[in-house]
């Protein structure tokens, strides 16, 4: 599997523009925590973690769909949300997610790598660096 370098990641994150002023940004634990961290330093924005889980440390699926594994703990009625996860493959984390969080004023997508409204990379899957 490809892997691409954390100078590199990081340089596409000091590049990309958000057009959208976010209240909160929500991580989809657990590959979204290191992503948000990262654009929390840019937009200087509150994180929030959503505990949704999909798939195994060898990215096969765990449970038929993606389940909340913890009650969300945070208001997020009437906010604009970046909600950050580190890959969108099939969609169906995020997309739990966004029903989940039905209620916000706006809700925009960011992907290291897949498809969302902001993403990094949209290709074929690699490794992040910040795996061990």
């Amino acid at each position: 599997m490809e892997q691409k370098t954390f100078s590199e990641i990081m340089q596409r994150f000091a590049d990309i523009r958000f057009d959208e002023n976010f209240d909160l940004i929500v991580a989809i634990a657990n590959g979204g925590i290191v992503p948000a961290g990262i654009i929390n330093q840019k937009l200087k924005t509150e994180i929030q973690i959503l505990h949704i889980n999909f798939r195994d440390d060898f990215q096969q699926p765990k449970y038929l769909t993606p389940q909340l594994l913890k009650p969300i703990d945070f208001e997020y009625t009437g906010k604009k949300i970046l909600l950050v996860d580190d890959r969108i493959k099939t969609g169906a984390t995020i997309n739990v997610a966004k029903k989940l969080l039905e209620g916000a004023q706006l809700i925009k997508t960011f992907a290291v790598n897949g498809n969302a409204d902001y993403a990094l990379y949209n290709e074929s899957c690699f490794r992040f660096p910040w795996i061990i």
